[in-house]
């Protein structure tokens, strides 16, 4: 009998510290990509709030959904939200994690984008890419 209360307190220790490693490798962002796009305003939503008494969302009024890259070249459409509408024509690097999403956005200059992404856009007026 004791046997078996060791070995099922054992069990329920070993499901519990999975769950705070799933919980700690989930809040911590480990696993993201960085994704790359160039900001069209025209695929830019206003949305709604959807009520409620908590906000999670830290007043995201605008959704946008862009064609992004990743270092490699390949591509996807991502949506995220912002509070503000971005600069058109800007580049921006989207932090992404399966299940989570985007967990960021950061505006870029065009140098900055991986060779393989900057070959997917023309190099703006002025920068090191347009000789």
């Amino acid at each position: 009998m004791k046997k078996k209360m060791i070995a099922g307190f054992s069990a329920v220790a070993v499901i519990i510290a999975g769950f705070i490693c799933f919980c700690i490798w989930f809040l911590s962002g480990a696993g993201s990509t960085y994704y790359y796009s160039q900001i069209d305003n025209s695929k830019v939503e206003q949305v709604e709030s959807k009520g409620g008494v908590i906000n999670f969302s830290g007043s995201m009024d605008y959704s946008y959904t862009l064609f992004s890259y990743n270092e490699n070249g390949k591509g996807k459409d991502i949506t995220f939200g912002t509070s503000k509408e971005l600069k058109e024509g800007a580049f921006i690097r989207l932090t992404v994690m399966p299940i989570r999403g985007v967990l960021e956005w950061k505006e870029v200059q065009y140098e900055e984008l991986p060779v393989a992404v900057q070959s997917n856009y023309a190099a703006p007026a002025g920068s090191l890419g347009s000789y």
